[in-house]
């Protein structure tokens, strides 16, 4: 018995008023799926876009290019708002989306789910490029919405088959990195939101067979335990949101790393095809040879590995970064006469570059070799340039044991050893790469500080020591907040790299091995013994988490609940930090299940469950009673008044869901797909196209595609809703837009972005575990209150960065209310172009005392709660640009004029100007990410750079000609154009313009380009200028350099004196001598006729003698007539001459 009827088609139809029956089945779900969303997790592959919808399959990230498939799809579109003059394109892949429920059909589950409307909501992150001056900056993001397709194949009934979702995986230049986020809309089974990290792996290739291999070398299909038990964790260094692809060596005597394109959700083994020749020499002091890979360093497209002395990179294929040249075909050994003993990262790009730290020992002891990687080219400096390090150190010797750089102050911090005969000596160095300069910072302490029971020390020279040595290890420089970090057995801290505070909570008899940064406030550190400790900057607790009760508690949890990533026995193989979340890296082995696994350690529950909350006894009356003290200074921590995340990040948001069809159950088919794949593509090459100089009428880069469709749109829906549409679907102009609105109210974003005297604000609410009834409303009620709940906010550079914070005490509601206010100081950043070399910084706000004590527990876990840290990029922000706003100039040419006219031939694109009008140009600035456009209302410089009589024909002009093109100085008579402008630059070479500006005159004098252009046609002259629009030196109001390159047309140009002189002389000559010859014409024209008669007259009569003389003859030689008949004839021409000379008479 069916108590509902069948289910309506997904089609756009009116809505219709749900039955009973469904909202009980909806509601029994609901209560279903609270109570197990937290067994489910998402489910995300790639598939290759020819094999979608067959059997599982799971493609490899190779291919880059977009692929000519739906064109004939495309063609077939007749009904739909396609435009078939247009190149419709896919990309190679697709996201293969579905999910997994512990001990659940996930089948059933599936296909439950799309039955109640659960659709995958998509989001797909770019990361920009290192190399800015080569790739635009900008932080975009596509939001999709996966399609149900039935899987290809047997099924024995169509309800029945297995069903998945798939959405276009598409590709933009410039980005290998890239974030999926999926979540639910809503309806159907309750799924966490989960990220996965589909990068393009440029180190894979196809052979003869088509089957995907390593271009670096063979790939291992088994993974043996022994790999990882005798081998210790080590760290996983790349660079920072850049690197598509990340490796692990460390593994003892094997020439394997582990790889993984996809942050090690799932990895590869590779056995690496190098020569691990052995180059051992007196001045290269190695003990033994292994094949162990040491030190491994992935870049946004290239490897470096370290074995022995010994230093190899391999750079992989990407062709939406670089040209296929600049791809290795194999290893490529570098510096290989130098004798290298580590390889020391560099974590944060700079300058649009990579860089890598190689330091040597034997006999270049004391120098680096700095290393540059850019668009996949690298290059090695020997720095210092002519002397050691140890040159200017105390001692005969020194050994350089660990080097960090700093791309935007281009400085090189070293850790140093010291050798001399007494003791050996600790140097913190700073080395200029500029300037060639060296600084001895500070002289580490010999032993470690007696803290005497203090959470920390501060290093000012009266401290005692104690009797254990320090053991140096390492530096670490964190760009945003300044902090500057030295380990090993100990941890030194400092704010200005000159004064060091000791961290007292780490104990001297474990070593540092290697640490790990979230660059969001949040630091771990791996011992030699794999120990893992957690330390939160800005404060001077340190924790250790594994091993400790609190991880006890939790991995016993875990076991209890029957995890699959826990083990009794496990080896740890790496520590690292991804989107502000610790993960480990675990090499799992239990009976039948022996695995490398990626799983969260969740720092706030760990260290929940290691709380000790004192006990204390209450009173009520005769009784007594237990209970704990809260040590967490507040009880709720919320941010209020947030600004808009989308604004501050910069972030571009395009929407693109899939084409509605009209099947009975929802179901599309590899033709929508095949629809959906171009839709994706043409939206993604409009975002492309949109930067252009010339300002589009509308500031929307989806305008130009439905602006001739939009009148249509009624008839499209009324075809889709009466099953008449092509193929089965309806495509939503509407729903194919960019976003400008979007924010969270949950948080502040992860990176905020600072223009010129900029400022954000949010408020953060504190509530007190007191009761309302023991305060009196008094202003000491109010004092204690905002001093149990007090709050510390600092700015990493307090020359760059402002703030001030308003306290307000809300006695009735137990609470503190702090509003904070950050504001660029206008000071610490000079022009730049759009997102070039931002100034780093942070903002970091704190609630005292709670640093490890307060926590939030919610649905998805434990989270810690007091401590926030906001890195800050000052700067021109991504997403600005100038444009020229031709629809406005025109209007303004024609009211200022009186008259516009466009050349004969118009182009929409590139509109005309008269050459003898005034110019009088305006500007746009536009903001990609909020959708504002707006005049320009500072100053600029105009130049003319280039030009040229046609499109083809536009050169560039050189410096000195730009000089006496553009110059009021010129006396060289050459200028193109003047204005009225009386401001010019200090050196007054140039005019600087505004909104206001008088107008352009055009001169086109003498001696330049435009002068004296000889015409094409019957039509005036004309000339193409190439314009450069900047403000860099001449506008005060932002930081950033609108540079704006534009052509623009000039028509009527005039010709010169010469040139028109010429002409008229030609000209004249010409009309005069045609007049004298019609004149002499009519006057002979007469006596032309007539003779011309005459001689008519002479030529016929002599033409009719011959023909009399020619007759007579051929007579009288065939006559047999008498001699009579003879002389007849002999007199008859003398009678016939009579004739003629009586005419001639006449």
């Amino acid at each position: 018995m069916v108590c509902c009827p069948a289910m309506s088609p997904v089609s756009p139809v009116w809505p219709r008023k749900p039955k009973l029956c469904v909202l009980l089945l909806l509601l029994s779900w609901k209560s279903w799926a609270v109570g197990h969303f937290q067994q489910c997790h998402w489910l995300v592959v790639l598939n290759n876009f020819e094999k979608v919808g067959s059997v599982p399959t799971k493609a490899r990230f190779l291919d880059q290019e977009p692929i000519d498939t739906v064109t004939e799809v495309f063609q077939n579109l007749v009904d739909l708002p396609i435009d078939p003059r247009e190149k419709y394109m896919s990309f190679p892949y697709y996201l293969k989306v579905s999910f997994s429920c512990t001990e659940q059909n996930d089948e059933e589950l599936v296909r439950k789910s799309h039955l109640m409307g659960m659709r995958p909501m998509i989001l797909i992150s770019y990361k920009h490029p290192v190399n800015f001056y080569r790739w635009e900056v900008e932080n975009l993001q596509i939001q999709m919405e996966a399609a149900p397709l039935r899987t290809s194949g047997f099924c024995s009934a169509e309800v029945m088959c297995t069903l998945n979702w798939y959405a276009p995986m598409p590709i933009k230049n410039g980005s290998v990195v890239m974030s999926v986020d999926i979540s639910s809309n809503g309806l159907g089974v309750f799924i966490p939101r989960e990220r996965f990290y589909i990068n393009i792996n440029g180190f894979l290739k196809r052979d003869a067979s088509g089957k995907t291999i390593f271009t670096m070398g063979y790939e291992s299909s088994m993974v043996k335990s022994a790999l990882f038990s005798r081998s210790k964790s080590r760290p996983l260094w790349y660079t920072v949101n850049h690197s598509p692809v990340l490796i692990l060596g460390g593994i003892e005597n094997e020439k394997v790393i582990l790889l993984s394109d996809t942050n090690f959700q799932d990895y590869s083994l590779i056995e690496l095809s190098i020569d691990s020749c052995w180059v051992g020499s007196y001045y290269c002091p190695m003990l033994q040879f292994s094949a162990t890979i040491h030190d491994a360093i992935a870049t946004e497209s290239t490897l470096f590995i370290r074995q022995n002395q010994l230093v190899y990179y391999f750079t992989g294929r990407y062709t939406t970064l670089f040209d296929n040249s600049h791809s290795s075909s194999s290893w490529v050994r570098v510096l290989a006469n130098e004798c290298i003993k580590k390889l020391c990262p560099v974590f944060v790009s700079g300058n649009g570059s990579e860089y890598i730290l190689a330091l040597t020992t034997g006999k270049h002891e004391g120098y680096i070799h700095f290393g540059t990687i850019t668009d996949g080219i690298v290059s090695f400096q020997m720095v210092p340039d002519g002397w050691s390090m140890c040159d200017r150190l105390p001692g005969s010797k020194c050994s350089i044991n660990w080097a960090t750089y700093i791309a935007d102050e281009k400085a090189l911090l070293l850790l140093v050893e010291g050798f001399s005969a007494s003791a050996n000596v600790f140097y913190l160095l700073n080395f200029n790469t500029e300037n060639q300069t060296m600084t001895i910072l500070y002289t580490l302490p010999k032993f470690i500080p007696e803290a005497q029971d203090l959470e920390f020390l501060v290093l000012d020279g009266t401290e005692t020591y104690s009797s254990s040595l320090m053991n140096p290890r390492g530096v670490f420089f964190n760009t945003f907040n300044n902090m500057l970090y030295i380990w090993g057995n100990f941890i030194l801290q400092s704010y200005n790299r000159l004064h060091f505070i000791f961290l007292a909570d780490f104990p001297r008899n474990s070593t540092i091995k290697y640490m790990v940064n979230s660059y969001q406030g949040d630091m771990a550190f791996v011992t030699e013994t794999d120990e893992i400790w957690y330390f939160l900057e800005g404060g001077y607790d340190v924790y250790r988490l594994v091993p400790s009760r609190g991880w006890s508690i939790f991995f016993n949890l875990q076991k209890m609940q029957q995890s699959s990533l826990y083990a009794d026995q496990e080896f740890l193989v790496s520590v690292f930090y991804e989107d502000g979340e610790l993960y480990q890296l675990v090499f799992l082995q239990a009976p039948g299940n022996k695995r490398l696994v990626k799983r969260v350690l969740p720092v706030a529950q760990v260290l929940l469950f290691d709380q000790n909350n004192p006990q204390i006894l209450l009173k009520d009356g005769d009784r007594r009673m237990v209970a704990f003290s809260n040590i967490c200074p507040f009880k709720v921590m919320r941010l209020r008044d947030l600004p808009k995340t989308q604004h501050l990040a910069r972030q571009e948001i395009y929407r693109a869901p899939p084409p509605l069809v009209s099947e009975s159950q929802g179901f599309h088919n590899n033709k929508t797909l095949a629809v959906y794949q171009g839709l994706v593509y043409y939206l993604l090459w409009l975002h492309s196209k949109y930067d252009k100089p010339y300002a589009d009428p509308v500031h929307d880069p989806t305008w130009r595609w439905w602006e001739h469709k939009t009148q249509f749109k009624d008839y499209y829906f009324y075809l889709s809703s009466n099953w008449l549409a092509t193929e089965g679907m309806y495509i939503d102009m509407s729903s194919y837009q960019k976003l400008y609105n979007i924010s969270k109210d949950h948080g502040l974003p992860k990176t905020v972005f600072l223009d010129k005297g900029n400022s954000f604000s949010f408020t953060v609410f504190l509530s007190s575990h007191g009761d309302t009834s023991q305060l009196n409303g008094g202003t000491g009620s109010s004092y204690l209150m905002a001093k149990n709940l007090a709050v510390a906010v600092a700015v990493a550079d307090p020359d760059c960065l402002h703030a001030s914070v308003n306290q307000e005490v809300l006695i009735n509601r137990k609470a503190v209310l702090y509003k904070i206010t950050v504001k660029d100081r206008k000071v610490c950043y000079d022009q730049g172009l759009s997102g070039y070399n931002l100034k780093k910084t942070s903002l970091m706000v704190k609630v005292l005392g709670s640093s490890g004590k307060c926590f939030q527990t919610t649905y998805l876990g434990a989270t810690m709660q007091g401590h926030l840290m906001v890195p800050v990029l000052i700067g021109c922000p991504p997403g600005k640009r100038l444009a020229f706003d031709i629809t406005y100039t025109i209007m303004y040419s024609r009211d200022l004029n009186k008259h516009y006219f466009d050349c004969v031939v118009s182009n929409p694109e590139m509109p005309c100007f008269l050459y003898r009008d005034l110019f009088q140009p305006f500007f746009l600035i536009q903001d990609m990410v909020t959708g504002a456009s707006g005049s320009f209302l500072g100053s600029y410089l105009l130049l003319v750079v280039g030009g040229g009589p046609t499109m083809d024909t536009i050169r560039d002009y050189t410096e000195d000609e730009i000089y006496r093109y553009n110059s009021p100085l010129d006396k060289t008579n050459s200028r193109i154009w003047t204005t009225k402008v009386e401001t010019t630059t200090p050196d007054k070479k140039f005019y600087i313009m505004n909104y206001q500006s008088p107008g352009i005159e055009w001169l086109c004098l003498e001696n330049s380009p435009c002068h004296d252009i000889i015409p094409r046609s019957i039509f005036a002259p004309e000339f193409f200028l190439k314009l450069l629009v900047s403000n860099r030196g001449v506008d005060t109001s932002t930081y950033c350099d609108y540079q704006l390159i534009f052509v623009l047309h000039i028509h009527g140009l005039p010709l010169s004196g010469k040139r028109s002189l010429f002409i008229v002389i030609v000209s004249s000559s010409l009309l005069v001598g045609l007049v004298v010859f019609y004149i002499i014409f009519c006057l002979i024209w007469p006596h032309i006729v007539e003779a011309w008669a005459s001689l008519r007259w002479k030529i016929n009569n002599i033409l009719a003698s011959e023909s009399y003389y020619t007759y007579a003859t051929s007579n009288a030689g065939f006559s047999f007539h008498s001699q009579s008949g003879s002389e007849e004839s002999s007199r008859a021409p003398s009678k016939a001459g009579s004739k003629e000379d009586n005419v001639a008479k006449k």
